[in-house]
């Protein structure tokens, strides 16, 4: 029977608490889920796995409530996606509602004073995303598929319809990884609110500083990526009469307000938003692209110039004459597989949004539905966003810049595109934000300084606090480094490839090994507290790495290798690329002179 380990030297459980019966008469009782400290090594899988599956045949039965109802998310609520969608409201929940915005629960004696009603209406009164929102959210990406026509530049056709269309099948493939260890781990008692707490409930708090960490590098430099490529638009767009720091200062500026929006659900008009202005952004690069040259002009930043020494973008010394748009069946010559490995990793921008399926999960009024946001959102991104890669390098070819949009050459079209861009990316930077200030947030100052949640008023002025201090690191950070596609190269190798690719199996491995070992006479008993488990060590492993679906465990241990092998070399390319631009001297954001200046053509 496992027992936490101060018993074996003669303590008490330390799940155990003294109640003050009739009488004075002590009785014991174990701890409660809200007495518990907010990430507890004491807590067992399988108590977690009890709650879990609590949780989730309560939701489907509210779900079959409110179908019978006539309350389901129809065609017009995924293209119109509520802003307080609450759906089926139990007794007690806006006394849960209540307690979750007057109550600070990150401090153990005020949870002691709420009954596990209370507890468990106040963490059910936070979820209120629906799976139409979540679409929206999944999707509101601006680097994904203005990078992806530099991707398929640097790869060729081949190679780049080939690479991405892998890319799609296994981060849809993730993200079901991810939605398992998630069900199967989150409830009302015990909720999971980040991708740090999936890799505590499995493997630790190691493996739990580790996500957060990486986590918060990529939501930092995602924000900080975004005002660059904002500030060129702006500049472009101001024919490069405004300062270039500033054109990106005004952007950073304008995340102060943009990101004060908190909760997901309300940013899912906001996501809305962003993904149409996507489609028009598309709509006016492609149009611009097949009646109107290459922006010849930015031939410094297209993908041609990390190709064989930029030969195929350096105009004729004699006639200045730029060559013809080229394109590649196979991989280009390169002189080094490094600027197709960065090809690659722009690629894996389109699926970067695996990083925050947790935190997307956590706000769902029905966590079960995520599938159904998540493929939509998938098959999206796949055929929307290849056929925009491949319209692009068809008719630009190496000429190509990252983002797109910046390589149009006619000013009015030009500036178009760059207006619906910005708007859309900075509704983009704003939903990073969002999640990356939650994460320091919860991790720093709610555990170990016991802060109050973000839910409540303190909280609430904390956030409005925190915004401005993000963005300002943000652009600080990405200003000074001098190479975009080499940053975001980076990004993709150290962050999010891993997010995507490395950690999902990494987590549903220890997930279906551990629940594979339960044995019918083993498991969690409510009525004491206690965890039985009748074996342990190697044999339980194997018991459960060789157990349901065993298959699954030797594929997601290889996939894992594969991705880790390919953000080793993602992350050589994209180091051998920044060392490169700052020994050629290339300049950082803090200046005047755009990158793209005198590319109005």
């Amino acid at each position: 029977m496992a027992k936490p380990a101060v018993l074996a030297i003669g303590g008490g459980d330390p799940r155990l608490s003294v109640d003050e019966g009739k009488n004075g008469i002590s009785s014991m009782a174990y701890t409660l889920p809200q007495m518990r400290k907010l990430h507890d090594a004491s807590v067992t899988f399988e108590e977690y796995n009890y709650y879990a599956r609590k949780t989730r045949a309560e939701e489907d039965s509210d779900a079959a409530e409110e179908r019978s109802a006539g309350g389901t998310t129809g065609i017009l609520g995924v293209i119109f996606p509520s802003k307080s969608d609450k759906g089926v409201e139990r007794v007690g929940e806006k006394r849960g509602s209540v307690i979750a915005a007057t109550v600070n629960l990150s401090n153990p004696d005020k949870r002691a004073q709420i009954s596990d009603e209370e507890w468990t209406n106040a963490n059910r009164a936070l979820r209120t995303a629906t799976w139409g929102a979540i679409f929206y959210l999944i999707t509101t990406d601006i680097l994904g598929p203005f990078g992806l026509p530099y991707a398929f530049a640097s790869m060729g056709w081949g190679p780049g319809v080939a690479l991405f269309t892998v890319f799609a099948a296994l981060a849809g493939y993730s993200g079901y990884l991810l939605w398992m260890c998630f069900m199967g781990l989150d409830s009302y008692e015990f909720p999971v609110k980040s991708f740090g707490d999936v890799g505590f409930r499995l493997y630790g708090w190691p493996i739990r500083i580790l996500f957060n960490l990486l986590q918060a590098i990529q939501l930092v430099l995602n924000v900080g990526l975004i005002v660059i490529s904002n500030g060129e638009a702006l500049s472009q767009a101001a024919k490069f009469k405004l300062c270039f720091a500033v054109c990106c200062l005004v952007w950073t500026i304008a995340g102060f307000l943009f990101g004060q929006v908190r909760t997901l659900q309300k940013f899912g008009w906001l996501a809305n938003a962003a993904v149409w202005l996507n489609i028009i952004v598309i709509g006016i690069t492609m149009g611009a692209s097949a009646t109107t040259a290459p922006n010849y002009q930015a031939a410094d930043l297209a993908a041609g110039a990390g190709l064989n020494n930029g030969t195929s973008v350096t105009p004729d010394p004699t006639t200045g004459v730029f060559p013809p748009v080229m394109h590649t069946a196979g991989l280009p010559d390169t002189g080094s597989f490094i600027g197709s490995l960065n090809g690659a990793m722009q690629a894996v921008f389109s699926y970067g949004g695996s990083m925050i399926f947790p935190e997307l999960m956590s706000e769902m009024k029905r966590p079960r539905d995520f599938l159904k946001g998540m493929w939509f959102a998938q098959l999206f991104i796949y055929f929307i966003y290849m056929f925009y890669g491949l319209f692009m390098y068809g008719y630009q070819g190496q000429y190509v810049v990252n983002p797109s949009y910046l390589g149009i050459s006619k000013y009015n079209l030009q500036t178009a595109g760059n207006v619906f861009a910005m708007v859309s990316a900075l509704i983009a930077a704003a939903l990073y934000g969002n999640i990356g200030v939650k994460v320091i947030y919860n991790n720093i100052f709610v555990e170990l300084f016991r802060a109050p949640p973000l839910t409540t008023k303190p909280g609430k002025m904390a956030w409005v606090a925190m915004i401005p201090i993000y963005w300002s690191i943000a652009f600080v950070i990405a200003a000074g480094i001098p190479d975009f596609t080499g940053l975001t190269s980076l990004v993709a190798s150290i962050c999010i490839l891993q997010f995507t690719y490395t950690f999902p199996p990494l987590l549903a491995v220890a997930y279906m090994v551990k629940r594979n070992a339960m044995r019918a006479d083993e498991g969690f008993d409510p009525a004491t507290g206690e965890t039985r488990r009748v074996d342990g060590g190697v044999k339980r492993f194997v018991r459960g790495f060789m157990g349901e679906r065993w298959y699954m465990n030797v594929f997601n241990v290889l996939y894992m290798l594969g991705a880790m092998a390919m953000a080793g070399l993602g992350a050589y390319a994209a180091i051998e690329n920044l060392i490169e631009a700052f020994d050629n001297g290339a300049a950082n954001s803090f200046v005047c002179q755009s990158p793209l200046e005198g590319a109005t053509g």
